[in-house]
């Protein structure tokens, strides 16, 4: 299990770190039903990576447990092909970002995140968390080298808890922030939104860039 959570870690904490849900549930506590909604989107966060896991972790197959350490040549291949994609994103992230004091433009959805309900809310967070394409990524790179680890199927769930854990940092730390003191969060956690959004390009850039090179260099020892 220690190998399992070794590999999935840093793919954790690129989901973690996605610097939009964090700025949408920053949006949603800064608004009238900040309270429910901000709950809502926090259960429906980590509720939608975790039985994306689950799903996932069937779909890669039962783990070797045997004596030997190779992981199959199918886990290599798909490892490079989404480090690849994850480089090429990289990339194409970098360059749009924003020069000097130019305030990016955000998603037009987020005009209307003041209104939502909690379903609506719960429903926000399993779209960013597992249909998002970026963070699809992070979870079908993270399922797959908890599979493939060697780990019996309790080290496996124990593995994916911890992840999912790990993964709900950041949009769960706002949440606790706005609990915890109220009101007097407002600004620290405006502070917080406009920073993620201005710098929200740069960091998923590196975010990818760090991954997607941690995903080609499994993938070439694995095919070597």
């Amino acid at each position: 299990m220690g190998d399992a959570i070794g590999q999935m870690l840093p793919l954790a904490i690129g989901v973690a770190i996605s610097p939009m849900p964090i700025v949408a549930m920053i949006l949603m506590l800064m608004s009238r039903s900040g309270k429910s909604t901000g709950l809502a989107f926090a259960i429906g966060w980590l509720g939608g990576i975790g039985v994306a896991g689950a799903v996932l972790l069937v779909l890669a197959g039962p783990a070797d447990t045997g004596t030997s350490s190779a992981s199959p040549t199918w886990v290599s291949v798909l490892q490079l092909v989404l480090g690849l994609a994850l480089l090429v994103l990289a990339v194409k992230q970098w360059r749009g970002r924003p020069r000097g004091d130019t305030e990016p433009p955000v998603p037009k959805w987020m005009d209307s995140i003041a209104t939502f309900t909690p379903p609506k809310a719960a429903g926000l967070a399993v779209l960013l968390g597992v249909v998002n394409p970026k963070n699809l990524v992070f979870l079908i790179g993270g399922a797959t080298a908890v599979a493939q680890s060697g780990a019996d199927p309790g080290g496996q769930a124990v593995a994916w808890i911890i992840f999912t854990i790990i993964a709900g940092i950041g949009v769960v730390a706002p949440l606790v922030t706005y609990l915890a003191m109220g009101d007097r969060a407002q600004g620290v956690l405006e502070e917080v939104r406009s920073w993620m959004v201005h710098n929200n390009t740069a960091i998923m850039a590196v975010l990818c860039l760090v991954i997607g090179a941690k995903l080609i260099g499994q993938a070439i020892s694995g095919l070597a």
